[in-house]
């Protein structure tokens, strides 16, 4: 490709002057490349390092949508938040120095949960890097370890092979965050454009194992034997695209099926085969009887320490199969007995055709029988508290009523995470979007943004604490500039209330700075445009509710709950799943 010598401070107007019809500049080239690859929303914050791609994007507002957050960790989840509703790519711009080192929680969010988004950052001029320019940080050794892959574009012939490659990556095998950082002469510079060709392979980059036939044949005669088979099912099956592939082979073979908190909504709440949520604050049945089937059947998943508590006292009992499309996560925490490496929208089928068409009447009923001592001895009292103080489930289990668990549910973290994990009900798949590997406080915001813009036909409830919403609350500025139609429900127990229930638990009600005094939320939210309700008292709170999930746009509700409630069941940290406890 043949280029045009340029200088710092020539401007981008006098760039297309000189570049005729088939010189374009890296600028365009970036912009070319996301329309190429399908893209219709940008989350983004501008500066002085990406200012020329910003420039650029003046000419593309026609085409590409820009939502401005403000803040780049902001940008970054609602990037997640639009990747989870939508199943596309989610794209975020930052510029260099602080705007890229802002992107970093969210990229380890992305990566630990398996989100695809192609993350452009800008950069000094490449002949400043090393020198610590103003605004230079080494952003590609900073996000190395929380990325898929990252790569520093210093001349603009690079960009569209660059992005091509980005895209294929993030989006392929097992998703996840990807990073382009580009040099400021990169960006002005101009080149002989050749057009954009979307990447669909590179040579050592092999998304998708090869699916060895043997070891299906293998998995399908364990679960043929088995007595007590017991399915364990994690978000690969939405990454996956294999929801209707996973209902046939759990319906054929009629084994109980449990999700993980980041595979809820890949298979209805109320399937008569759906047993409940795994892990610490998941239900008491699928936990417990982990522990007694005799064979375990993992799909989609990675056997967190939070599903599996103690390894030493995990499933010692069970032959266990891994159906996974990432080798690294076989064998990992937990030995397989047979492993099963592939996508699973291609191994399921395969191993459905394989499998005995049965019935675990008994054996179903064990998890029902445990089911009903949860109900007795924990959910009912949650969903129907006999004091006046509200509890988080009531307001879930509302909230389903009036949305008949249609609704988009995204979460912060904390108390009313796990709460809303717990007790929504999920009919449609991709309708849970929360931080499930790392715990980002601050993500629920931001995310609901960008998953409106995912989904933006369907009602997106962001259900979030009094500590996280004021770790990202500029972000009801976004709303207030774009109109995001995203409802904010505030469930407000005025602690950081999972830190504040292990300080009961484990450090003798010793509250060390749990404590969090909070604004009138109702009064900011109006600051911003935003309508909204408090509610202290149970009597209004359907009213509330109710008027927030009709209101033609984005409102904001705030309900006080008891403020030292607790979350059960639950695995204390260093038990046995075995050894959940009810109270």
């Amino acid at each position: 490709m043949n280029t045009l010598e340029i200088t710092k401070d020539t401007p981008h107007s006098k760039l297309e002057e000189k570049a005729g019809s088939k010189q374009i500049s890296g600028s365009q080239a970036v912009l070319e490349a996301l329309l190429a690859e399908g893209v219709d929303t940008i989350f983004g914050y501008p500066g002085g390092a990406i200012m020329p791609i910003y420039d650029a994007l003046y000419d593309y507002n026609d085409r590409l949508r820009h939502i401005l957050v403000r803040h780049e960790q902001g940008g970054i989840h609602a990037a997640q938040g639009y990747a989870r509703t939508s199943g596309r790519v989610g794209v975020v711009f930052a510029t260099s120095g602080p705007g890229a080192t802002n992107l970093v929680t969210g990229l380890a969010d992305a990566q630990i949960d398996s989100n695809p988004i192609v993350c452009v950052t800008g950069q000094v001029f490449a002949h400043l890097l090393g020198t610590d320019a103003f605004q230079e940080t080494d952003v590609i050794n900073i996000t190395t370890p929380v990325t898929k892959w990252n790569y520093q574009v210093t001349d603009a012939c690079e960009i569209p092979m660059a992005l091509a490659k980005a895209f294929h990556i993030a989006r392929t095998g097992r998703p996840g965050p990807v990073l382009i950082d580009i040099t400021k002469n990169a960006q002005l510079q101009l080149f002989e454009y050749n057009g954009y060709q979307v990447c669909n392979h590179i040579r050592s980059y092999r998304p998708k194992p090869i699916v060895r036939r043997e070891y299906i044949e293998q998995a399908a005669a364990l679960i043929n034997e088995a007595k007590k088979p017991f399915v364990l099912f994690g978000q690969g099956i939405i990454l996956g695209k294999a929801e209707a592939d996973f209902k046939a082979f759990i319906e054929k073979t009629g084994i109980p099926a449990a999700a993980t908190v980041m595979g809820l909504s890949a298979l209805e709440t109320d399937h008569p085969l759906h047993v409940g949520m795994l892990g610490m604050h998941g239900n008491y049945a699928p936990n417990v009887l982990t522990n007694e089937c005799d064979v375990l059947i993992a799909i989609g998943m990675r056997f967190d320490d939070r599903v599996t508590g103690r390894l030493d006292k995990y499933a010692k009992q069970a032959n266990v199969i891994h159906l996974d499309i990432d080798p690294a996560e076989i064998d990992k925490n937990v030995k397989a007995t047979v492993p099963v490496w592939g996508d699973c929208k291609e191994t399921l089928p395969l191993l459905t055709q394989l499998v005995e068409a049965r019935a675990h009447p008994e054996w179903l009923a064990r998890f029902r029988q445990l089911e009903q001592d949860e109900i007795n001895e924990v959910i009912h009292e949650e969903l129907n508290p006999t004091t006046d103080v509200m509890t988080m489930g009531e307001v879930i289990n509302l909230l389903n009523e009036l949305t008949g668990g249609e609704a988009v549910i995204v979460t912060d973290v904390g108390q009313h995470q796990m709460v809303a994990c717990r007790y929504a009900k999920f009919n449609k798949s991709k309708s849970n979007v929360t931080s499930g590997g790392l715990g980002t406080m601050g993500f629920g915001l931001p995310a609901a943004i960008g998953a409106w813009y995912g989904t933006p036909e369907r009602t997106v409830v962001a259900i979030i604490g009094d500590g996280g919403i004021q770790m990202t609350i500029q972000e009801f500025g976004t709303i207030m500039q774009f109109g995001a139609k995203v409802k904010i429900l505030i469930l407000n127990n005025e602690f950081l209330g999972m830190v504040r229930q292990w300080q009961q638990l484990f450090h003798d009600r010793r509250y060390s700075f749990v404590n969090i005094t909070s604004p009138d939320f109702v009064t900011v939210a109006k600051g911003y445009n935003i309508p909204g309700k408090k509610v202290i008292a149970r009597e209004g709170l359907k009213d509330a509710l109710t008027e927030m999930i009709n209101h033609d746009g984005a409102y904001l509700l705030e309900v006080m709950v008891g403020k030292e409630n607790n979350v059960f069941p639950m695995v204390p940290q260093g038990s046995s799943v075995a050894e959940i406890r009810l109270k």
